[in-house]
């Protein structure tokens, strides 16, 4: 029987499932993924999995990624809730309370944007650094920070992607954020680029793409700029499904100078730095290894 840490990642349209042998962390066995339809049906579908996993392996720890906002503060009430979330039914939905495997073994539990950036830090694009942000652009946008080596999180923060921007002088979109219209999200989300071009970005004519690419690289590029600013993270690592687009961080690279002033204007070094705005080394495993990397750290103590 092989001794085995359990990830769980939940999506806002799947759950990614996997678990790692302990001397082979970043090598994820049986993979498995669950539709995200109502809680019960998904969390009774994650329990399923990972009883079956625990049929022919012994699980010592399992890491819990989620979308949020979650409460991932341990002495805070509903720790392990997601909390306000627009998803359809799981608002206020006690998702870490319902796998049951969560009450037996060493158990972390954190939002899917910092267990994205504490995967990247730890194997992948900022291993070199022990102050990473991995933002994610996608039907949202939100922020992972790691600081020190730890995830910068708490009840519901940081939810960067609601920080309000600077609009390009080309953008004449309302803003598709329910909540407040033209903030990041609801300009650089997919969504947004949806409502602006009626298509996505890697679909556009080749001169409606580099139009495209200015508004939304110049986006990309404060968010990165305002994290710096705030916490001095030396890598911003950029992912999810709108960069993809073939070209469109190369665009955010060539706004980040005149967004934040260029070298020497008064702002953290590491937005100096040629490597700082990057791509994830994980792929779409990210999430889930950081999952893997949270239940490692609880289960060593």
């Amino acid at each position: 029987m092989r001794i085995v840490i359990a990830a769980i990642e939940t999506g806002g349209t799947k759950v990614v499932c996997g678990v790692v042998s302990e001397n082979e962390p970043r090598t994820i066995i049986r993979p498995h993924r669950i539709s995200t339809t109502t809680p019960t049906e998904t969390i009774s579908a994650i329990n399923a999995y990972l009883d079956d996993v625990a049929r022919s392996d012994e699980i010592s720890a399992l890491g819990v990624a989620s979308f949020g906002p979650v409460n991932v503060e341990r002495d805070r009430e509903r720790y392990g809730w997601v909390t306000g979330t627009p998803k359809q039914s799981w608002a206020d939905t006690d998702l870490l309370g319902q796998i049951q495997l969560a009450g037996t073994v060493p158990t972390a539990f954190l939002s899917d944007v910092a267990s994205a950036a504490l995967g990247e830090q730890t194997w992948g694009a900022g291993a070199s650094s022990d102050r990473v942000a991995y933002a994610t652009f996608g039907t949202g946008v939100g922020v992972g920070i790691i600081i020190g080596g730890e995830p910068l999180h708490g009840n519901g923060y940081p939810e960067l992607g609601h920080v309000m921007v600077r609009r390009h002088p080309l953008d004449r979109l309302d803003g598709t954020c329910p909540f407040h219209g033209d903030c990041l999200e609801g300009l650089a989300s997919g969504p947004a680029i949806m409502s602006r071009w009626g298509t996505d970005a890697s679909s556009l004519p080749p001169r409606e793409q580099r139009r495209a690419f200015a508004i939304q690289g110049y986006y990309i590029a404060q968010l990165a700029t305002v994290t710096a600013y705030a916490t001095g993270v030396e890598k911003f690592i950029v992912g999810g499904g709108v960069l993809k687009a073939d070209g469109l961080l190369e665009a955010a690279r060539e706004q980040l100078a005149a967004v934040s002033g260029g070298p020497g204007g008064s702002h953290a070094a590491s937005l100096d730095r040629p490597d700082f705005l990057g791509a994830p080394e994980l792929g779409e495993n990210s999430g889930l290894l950081g999952a893997v990397a949270a239940a490692g750290r609880v289960l060593r103590g």
